[in-house]
C-alpha cells in the first residue's frame, strides 16, 4: 500500500508543473496574485486539500483506535465506528476531488501556454517584451479616411412622405 497521501501527490504535480518547490509557489501566489491566476487557483485548491487531508488522517486514527486488534467495542461504540467510517469516506472523496481539480488546472495551464513550458521560449519572450518597452519610437497613427460632413442622406428618400 502506498504511503503517499493525496496531498503529497498534489504537491508533486504542482511542483512538476511550475518547476519550483511548493513553498516558493505559495509565496508567489500570495505576493503576486495577478501574475499567474492559475497558480493562485491551484494554491487555493491545495490549501483546501491540506485541510481534508488532515481530516482523513484524524478519521483514520479514530477508526484505528476503535477497531484495534483484540479490542471488542461496546454496543454504544458501534455508532461511533459507523459514523467515523462514513466521515472518512466523505473526507477521502473530497480529497480525491481536490486532487482531480488540481490536475485539471495543470492540464488547462499546459494547454493554454505550451510555449511557456520551454525555458528558452520564456527567456526569448521576456527579451522581446523588454525590448519593445525600451524603444522610444514615436507612435504613428495610420491615416484614417475623412468622414462625410453631411448629416442627412445624400439622395432624396424614395417613397411618399407623411
Amino acid at each position: 500500500m502506498s504511503t503517499a497521501t493525496m496531498l503529497d501527490q498534489a504537491t508533486a504535480v504542482i511542483e512538476k508543473a511550475w518547476g519550483q518547490p511548493i513553498e516558493i509557489l505559495e509565496a508567489l501566489a500570495i505576493r503576486h496574485p495577478r501574475d499567474d491566476q492559475l497558480l493562485r487557483s491551484t494554491m487555493h485548491i491545495h490549501a483546501a486539500l491540506a485541510i481534508t487531508d488532515h481530516s482523513v488522517t484524524a478519521h483514520q486514527n479514530r477508526l484505528h483506535a476503535l477497531t484495534k486488534p483484540g479490542y471488542v467495542p461496546a454496543f454504544y461504540e458501534l455508532e461511533r465506528i459507523t459514523s467515523s467510517a462514513a466521515d472518512l469516506r466523505v473526507a477521502y472523496a473530497e480529497s480525491h476531488s481536490y486532487l482531480q481539480a488540481i490536475r485539471r488546472v495543470v492540464e488547462a495551464r499546459e494547454a493554454a501556454a505550451p510555449a511557456l513550458q520551454d525555458p528558452a521560449a520564456r527567456l526569448t519572450q521576456a527579451a522581446v517584451a523588454r525590448s519593445g518597452r525600451t524603444q522610444n519610437a514615436p507612435v504613428q497613427v495610420p491615416d484614417l479616411p475623412a468622414s462625410s460632413a453631411a448629416v442627412g442622406p445624400s439622395a432624396p428618400a424614395a417613397g411618399p412622405r407623411r
